[in-house]
């Protein structure tokens, strides 16, 4: 099932990135695998959206994690500290369902980037 979801805006200096699923965007179809290989698809979503904007993951200040089993919140992690290094910004994280089959997370970021 194709899923688009690659948006961001930008309001002020902050870069609002919706929250993104583990799309390859070349195919438009979501990537199925371990939620490692997930998470890692869905944060390279957003490192484009924010390059895109003029930013990099280092302007990060908020993201939204989004997981469909609580289980995997210790692989995410480790895929979200490959991304973010020793300065991660401030998280939240969620056990939810979500609404296409096949997807087990979702994150959402908030950037700060001044003009």
């Amino acid at each position: 099932m194709p899923v688009v979801s690659l948006r961001s805006s930008v309001i002020c200096d902050f870069i609002f990135i919706s929250g993104q699923v583990p799309v390859d965007p070349a195919t438009q179809q979501v990537i199925s695998g371990d939620i490692a290989a997930e998470a890692r698809q869905t944060l390279n979503n957003i490192r484009v959206l924010l390059e895109g904007c003029g930013a990099t993951l280092a302007d990060v200040v908020k993201c939204g994690v989004y997981l469909s089993d609580g289980n995997d919140f210790a692989a995410m992690n480790a895929v979200y500290a490959e991304f973010f290094g020793a300065a991660k910004p401030a998280r939240a994280t969620v056990v939810t369902g979500f609404a296409v089959p096949g997807i087990h997370v979702e994150i959402e970021a908030i950037a700060y980037k001044p003009r």
